[in-house]
């Protein structure tokens, strides 16, 4: 395994790639670590997939090395941040701003979103949001995210998850009276926050879920990034002529269908040889 962070990487990330084994850590980040490590350099070593989120830059790069044959797979697209959240008149204000901007200060191409059937309190999470930027040491790269950001008031909840589902959030926080009612009609998001008390930074730092969530609407199709994503799978055959005897008659049926004679023959012979041999 091999880590890239670009420098100086901070004491905490040496800490955990050290309880995680890994020996090859590079002072390298954004689409330039992409290419080192997806072709190699004269430092960096080529790897056989890529993980981890990253902004727009490193996004496109792990797509485009995705696709050539030299280059590297990867996890999936991630970055840059998006939060979309849901709520109902019985919404704290102060909690629905803080979950905003705990996105906006990412960077200035995060993006986050209101979703409420109550136009009082998309009203007033906006001015929670005032209050709260005040005391960010990252406000302006937060107002320059909440510039292409969106408070939209909708005719109810149920809109507001088609909204949410046809957008696909990387990060979807329900702060609803009935949260836990909502979730079976939600059909695309990275990581879903029910209640008041379940702020997304919970899951990026302690609550065990994984932090590293598709974005670009890619939930439609990925999901988050799991164990299952550091493993592959091969399978191994071995049919007995009993169970090859019972399975021969489908194949060539199939292969007849599908007029690929070689695949038929390879059983037909096979057959007439067990004839024989009976």
């Amino acid at each position: 395994m091999v880590l890239c962070s670009p420098p100086p990487i901070a004491d905490e990330i040496l800490y955990a790639a050290q309880l995680c084994g890994i020996q090859e850590i590079f002072n390298v980040g954004g689409s330039q670590a992409i290419a080192a490590l997806a072709f190699g350099s004269e430092s960096v070593p080529k790897v056989d997939k890529i993980f981890g989120p990253g902004n727009a830059f490193v996004t496109e790069a792990k797509r485009q090395v995705s696709q050539r044959l030299d280059g590297a797979a990867i996890d999936m697209p991630a970055g840059p941040s998006e939060v979309l959240v849901i709520a109902d008149s019985g919404a704290t204000p102060d909690f629905v701003a803080s979950d905003l901007l705990s996105q906006a200060e990412h960077g200035p191409d995060s993006q986050v979103i209101l979703l409420t059937p109550d136009a009082d309190i998309a009203r007033k999470v906006a001015e929670a949001v005032e209050r709260q930027l005040a005391e960010l040491p990252r406000a302006e790269t937060a107002r320059q995210a909440l510039r292409a950001s969106r408070l939209i008031v909708t005719k109810d909840l149920a809109q507001c998850v088609a909204i949410s589902n046809q957008y696909g959030p990387e990060h979807l926080i329900i702060q609803t009276r009935n949260a836990r009612d909502l979730v079976d009609a939600i059909t695309s998001a990275g990581s879903v926050f029910l209640g008041d008390w379940s702020p997304e930074s919970a899951g990026d730092y302690a609550s065990g879920t994984n932090h590293v969530l598709p974005t670009y609407g890619y939930t439609a199709t990925c999901s988050s990034l799991g164990l299952a994503d550091f493993q592959k799978r091969m399978t191994v055959q071995e049919l007995s002529k009993a169970g090859f005897s019972a399975l021969a008659p489908t194949i060539e049926t199939l292969a007849a269908a599908e007029r690929l004679t070689a695949h038929k023959n390879a059983v037909t012979l096979r057959v007439n040889v067990l004839k024989e041999q009976a």
